[in-house]
């Protein structure tokens, strides 16, 4: 049984009209994504003006000679070669206090953030009205920078790693949190349906129900997050907050006659920053594989 020809004829007009809908649909985006490149484009140039002017106009001129301080700090080091194993020994412990501060903070850190993680979770919260306020909570951790929260630490308790370490375990208490508890999003609720049916406390809850499913990618995220925080430790070191980066700080500042120390510095960030990467990588891969 055929049409009527009214009937084509509708169908020919809808088409049409969705094809002249989409046409400007199309245009427009193309307008606004035309209107974004160009806003950032002009960002981009007016960043770079701004910093010229704030630099006396010394920014482009200076760009030519962006290279001449890692030449002229190479230059020394090769010059003092043969005194570069005996440098790597004297920042050893500097190094480790480094590390130390990284493993505590992150320790810290990753306990603080699984309990916000749990109190943050739908389903699985004690508290499920204060839910917005944990999750709020870990938002202004984590939009906190290290560096700001070191800063004002240090006013108040002086210089030294205490203040990088809370510094470094808020901010990760904050980014853990979130990942937790996305994690804890994707759990299978039937066991822990069967340990309420049986008058499971909270705590038996989480510790039979939960863990057993997310303790894997816990710990993976944890290492992850270790390897921010060691840099995240020398940083700070810059505004005295110790480790290796407060003896960084002391000899750029020092300037030349210094500069194979600093040398001897970056090797010893960069072999070790390599190492724990690599590492952590091969724990979080059998992780990952055992998980599977």
């Amino acid at each position: 049984m055929t049409g009527s020809p009214f009937d084509f004829l509708g169908v020919s007009m809808a088409t049409a009209s969705y094809k002249s809908e989409y046409i400007k649909f199309t245009q427009l985006r193309r307008l606004y994504s035309g209107i974004i490149a160009l806003v950032l484009i002009l960002l981009f140039f007016g960043g770079f003006y701004t910093a010229d002017r704030r630099n006396a106009g010394g920014f482009f001129n200076g760009l030519p000679k962006f290279f001449d301080f890692p030449v002229e700090v190479i230059s020394e080091a090769w010059s003092e070669i043969d005194g570069l194993p005996a440098l790597l020994w004297q920042y050893i412990p500097s190094l480790v206090e480094t590390v130390n501060i990284a493993a505590v903070a992150t320790l810290m850190g990753a306990i603080i953030g699984l309990l916000l993680s749990l109190f943050s979770t739908r389903g699985l919260a004690f508290w499920p009205a204060g839910i917005p306020l944990f999750r709020r909570s870990m938002d202004i951790m984590r939009a906190m920078p290290e560096i700001v929260i070191a800063l004002v630490l240090i006013f108040i308790m002086g210089a030294g790693p205490i203040p990088a370490m809370i510094a470094i375990a808020i901010h990760t208490s904050g980014a853990l949190g979130k990942l937790f508890s996305e994690v804890n999003e994707n759990c299978d609720m039937k066991p822990i349906d069967g340990l309420v049916s049986v008058g499971a406390t909270w705590g038996q809850r989480m510790w039979f129900g939960v863990f057993p499913q997310v303790v894997q990618n816990y710990f993976s995220y944890a290492l992850l997050r270790f390897e921010i925080n060691i840099r995240a430790s020398a940083i700070l070191g810059f505004v005295g907050a110790g480790g290796i980066g407060y003896d960084l700080r002391n000899t750029i500042s020092w300037g030349k006659g210094r500069y194979d120390d600093a040398t001897a510095i970056f090797l010893l960030l960069f072999i070790t920053i390599v190492l724990v990467d690599q590492l952590s990588s091969v724990l979080r891969n059998r992780v990952l594989g055992s998980q599977e």
